[in-house]
């Protein structure tokens, strides 16, 4: 990846112009349509991590959830399934303002009971929720990727849960254990080298 997608993915460049597109996605009865465009993660196509992880947590979860944040939401794909099918209040944050931007269409196009809005981590944040969810900015760089994980623990609620996806290749055991020393850590599922992880407050 060159200098210049790097800059667009994580910062609010006014200079890259607009392309948007649209990106259908079905789960069992659910039908969605986002919007796209360039200057954020996976423009083009559902991230296969991404749908991995929601469909592994939409799969395995019996609990009931009354929030959930998505950190890092992109143009709202995790978020905004995660609210539609489970009927759930859900907060979608970015540090990219056309993210954002293109996450409050797809609330409207999808007829969710979300908000988003820019946040630097959880620099904004000012609740707890029973579901923190991420796919990680691993091109962010390890500090950033450690405190949306490791930060996670005080934007919890009592008996919360921080579910994300990391690819062996990008550290998923070294994070596995790091993560160990703060939450009580179980791969939920492996596939094509994604680690679906589930992370519990110790």
């Amino acid at each position: 990846m060159n200098g210049d997608f790097l800059e667009h993915y994580f910062t609010n460049s006014t200079e890259l112009k607009s392309e948007f597109r649209t990106i259908k996605y079905n789960y069992k009865d659910y039908q969605f349509v986002f919007t796209s465009d360039n200057g954020v993660f996976s423009k083009g196509k559902i991230d296969f991590g991404s749908k991995v992880l929601v469909e592994t947590f939409l799969d395995n979860n019996d609990k009931k959830i009354e929030s959930i944040l998505d950190v890092g939401c992109g143009y709202g794909y995790i978020g905004v399934v995660l609210a539609k099918v489970l009927n759930v209040p859900t907060t979608l944050i970015d540090v990219n303002k056309r993210a954002v931007h293109l996450t409050e269409k797809n609330i409207k196009e999808n007829k969710i009971n979300a908000c988003t809005f820019v946040s630097n981590v959880y620099e904004n944040v000012k609740e707890k929720f029973d579901l923190i969810i991420t796919n990680p900015p691993i091109r962010a760089g390890k500090r950033i990727v450690y405190d949306i994980l490791k930060k996670a623990k005080n934007f919890l609620n009592d008996n919360g849960e921080l579910w994300f996806v990391i690819r062996k290749e990008q550290g998923a055991k070294s994070t596995i254990k790091d993560m160990e020393e703060l939450y009580k850590v179980d791969v939920i599922k492996r596939v094509k080298g994604f680690y679906i992880i589930r992370a519990k407050i110790d």
